[in-house]
């Protein structure tokens, strides 16, 4: 019999490592990788290089293609050249137009971004793509089979936002499901405080990183303090700002960041997904995040959320094909009003702008 193709469509390292585990647990079907692409409007802000901060921008774009090379695994670029059976994607803020007639499993991949206004706005105005909103809208799409979720904590989040109960299934997340294991390790380092950034002024929204650390030296009391950067931040610039705010710092750019959590006595994040690294080893947690609620939300230690995908897989896959669906106001970018579109424009052009 012929086998049947799974598409995964990966973005960030932490996303593509995800994908990768999961397939691992499907050595019956073919496999083919893409990084996360997109088609109309958001194609053209990033053949601009409007988008380079996100996982659509040719910075991370490269890191996953190199990642997918170096494990001589399949590459199929915008999932172009197969007819696929199942599609798995790890975002839902863009609903590409060549699966909206495939089965389709979301993945989460970690923590989500607070509900700004953005997000309100997103979620009650159509017309609004869910990516202005960032993480925050992820699941909204309704666009596909089944949600893989981290926790119970995140069902209840998802369905308080409006996913539908049925699609979620609580299967953990790969990369956090074994935060255990991060205890072996050779990080030379011990008994300090590690502060994980974010890249929250790459993906253009405000932080006073003077101000954070301070606060973080605050915390610390005369502690080693060590920053662990965001692989999107601006390294030069935040190395320099940590110098000065915080001199006798260690910076790094580079490193396994769950084996500097496991070694560290204290965590402070704003808006990362390394937090629950820290709570589910039981360290001192700071973050911008009520912790009681984040405890309520780590992901599950089971170290089989590949595995549990995978039975999802199985299922969508040996089930009957998906009816074929004509979905244009889910297609990206949704349709504009013509009254709206010089307005949606103008957003558009001062968020990918400013910073710039």
């Amino acid at each position: 019999m012929k086998k049947k193709k799974v598409l995964f469509i990966c973005g960030s390292i932490n996303q593509t490592t995800q994908m990768h585990q999961i397939a691992q647990y499907l050595p019956e079907y073919d496999h083919f990788y893409s990084p996360y692409y997109t088609d109309g409007f958001m194609e053209t802000l990033r053949n601009k290089g409007l988008l380079e901060n996100t996982i659509l921008g040719e910075k991370l774009r490269n890191r996953c293609l190199a990642y997918l090379k170096l494990n001589d695994l399949n590459i199929d670029l915008c999932g172009e050249q197969k007819d696929y059976d199942l599609v798995l994607t790890c975002s839902d803020l863009i609903i590409q137009k060549n699966i909206l007639d495939k089965k389709v499993i979301l993945v989460q991949e970690g923590m989500t971004d607070p509900e700004n206004i953005m997000y309100h706005i997103a979620k009650r105005v159509k017309s609004v793509p869910r990516w202005i909103a960032s993480t925050a809208t992820t699941g909204l799409s309704d666009q596909y089979d089944y949600f893989c979720v981290a926790s119970e904590g995140y069902r209840d989040l998802f369905i308080r936002k409006g996913v539908k109960p049925e699609k979620i299934k609580v299967t953990g997340i790969p990369n956090f499901d074994n935060c255990k294991r991060f205890n072996d390790n050779t990080f030379p380092h011990k008994h300090y405080v590690l502060v994980c950034t974010s890249d929250t002024r790459e993906t253009y929204k405000y932080e006073n990183r003077k101000k954070f650390i301070e606060k973080c030296k605050s915390i610390a009391n005369g502690k080693q303090l060590i920053f662990k950067l965001h692989p999107n931040e601006n390294f030069r610039r935040a190395t320099r700002e940590i110098n000065k705010y915080a001199p006798g710092a260690l910076v790094y750019s580079s490193g396994n960041t769950e084996e500097m959590i496991a070694n560290s006595d204290v965590l402070i994040t704003r808006f990362s997904t390394t937090v629950y690294v820290g709570l589910a080893l039981g360290k001192e947690v700071y973050s911008d995040f009520d912790v009681n609620e984040l405890k309520r939300m780590t992901p599950i230690q089971n170290n089989c959320a590949a595995k549990n995908i995978s039975e999802y897989c199985r299922e969508l896959l040996n089930g009957e094909p998906k009816k074929k669906h004509h979905h244009p106001h889910n297609i990206e970018p949704r349709p504009l009003r013509e009254e709206i579109k010089s307005g949606y424009n103008q957003l558009v052009q001062s968020l990918f702008l400013k910073n710039s």
